[in-house]
């Protein structure tokens, strides 16, 4: 037997895409708390002191958490290389717009008390504020227009041509999937700074925590209720070939009404993952009230985790609708690698993703407890 057929092809495929939203999950609790809580500087911190401690609740741990959002680009381009060449060429400006503040991002983390000037700080401070906001909402409106569909199509020779525009992409659902994601990310970040900072900085991260909390759930629940019933899925109509020939163009697919909302109606349980997205951003606001520090920052983390399932949940095996054609649409089936590079790669994960996520964890542990005041005021033992 042949090594790589240990693990049957139409498996392989599954695993990937379940890995692929263990990596977009993994980015969007670890980095995801670095984007919200700077996004909450300038309303959380007034003083330079303050605003430091901020800075100094993620600065020991952004760079590492940057490593998910890597992964995740690097899993797309290995298993899913039609994606990867669909999402990077045809959403080149969006994706710009993405990587102008996160590069910008580092630079202000570096650059911002290099100098005493206030003005300088102010400056950076707004830098650092406007780059966990810009890709906290770009974020979700990318993922509305993968709900929507993106209008692209294949030639024969399976080249890919896009036909979009940058604009063409802020739709009223996309924009509404963009407030989602920023309502959710500020929750997150005002989640972590409750858990690591003391005092009226962390009094003013419970009383936003709880607005965006409640607005992650009025928001969630709009988008949902727009989805079931105002929002065309797409479904496959030929015989579904799970170990089949990576080729999209072998199948037939077709828009339809409510199609995203099929495989909750054939699968009742999956209901309980749009369910987390629902019920713990309120789990979040009681537990900001109560200062019930872990409470908030675990059903943060749970209510991230159910709200970004929720979309691969509804359109398995979907992962790119193309408004072109149907047919062009790439699903998990027809659009992964070979049987041979999964199987790769999927060994290298086995071997690498534990000594991450070990690394993590001791990175996390020896860096617990709060951000000291005092000490950041007296120039001692912090990054930023």
């Amino acid at each position: 037997m042949i090594l790589h057929e240990l693990i049957a092809y139409d498996v392989l495929r599954v695993i990937w895409w379940l890995l692929l939203g263990v990596l977009l999950v993994g980015f969007a609790v670890t980095d995801g708390f670095d984007l919200g809580s700077m996004g909450l500087l300038r309303a959380t911190a007034r003083t330079d002191v303050e605003r430091r401690v901020v800075i100094n609740s993620v600065g020991p741990v952004w760079e590492g958490n940057q490593v998910w959002l890597i992964l995740g680009g690097g899993a797309i381009f290995a298993a899913w290389p039609q994606l990867y060449a669909v999402s990077f060429s045809g959403f080149y400006l969006a994706m710009f717009a993405v990587l102008v503040p996160l590069i910008l991002r580092p630079v202000a983390f570096k650059f911002r008390s290099k100098r005493e000037d206030a003005a300088w700080r102010n400056r950076w401070d707004w830098v650092l504020c406007i780059t966990g906001l810009a890709p906290a909402l770009l974020f979700g409106v990318a993922v509305g227009n993968v709900i929507l569909g993106v209008p692209f199509r294949l030639g024969e020779d399976m080249r890919i041509y896009y036909e979009g525009s940058f604009f063409g992409l802020l739709t009223p659902f996309a924009l509404l999937c963009g407030l989602v994601s920023l309502s959710m990310l500020l929750m997150h970040g005002a989640a972590w700074l409750v858990f690591k900072t003391e005092g009226e900085v962390s009094a003013r991260a419970a009383r936003y925590g709880c607005i965006a909390a409640v607005a992650t759930t009025l928001l969630f629940a709009v988008a949902g209720i727009w989805l079931a019933t105002g929002i065309n899925g797409y479904a496959i109509t030929s015989e579904i070939q799970p170990a089949g020939p990576s080729n999209p163009l072998n199948k037939t697919a077709v828009v339809a009404a409510g199609a995203w909302m099929a495989n909750f109606k054939a699968q009742p349980l999956l209901w309980l993952v749009p369910g987390l997205g629902l019920v713990m951003p309120l789990i979040v606001a009681l537990g900001l009230r109560g200062r019930r520090e872990w409470l908030a920052l675990l059903g943060s983390g749970l209510a991230v985790a159910g709200i970004i399932l929720t979309v691969g949940a509804a359109m398995f095996p979907m992962i790119l609708p193309s408004t072109i054609d149907p047919r062009f649409s790439l699903t998990v089936w027809d659009s992964s690698s070979s049987h041979v590079t999964l199987f790769i790669m999927l060994v290298c994960v086995l071997i690498f993703l534990p000594l991450i996520l070990a690394y993590t964890s001791w990175v996390y542990s020896v860096l617990r407890g709060k951000v000291d005041p005092v000490a950041i005021a007296t120039g001692q033992g912090h990054s930023y």
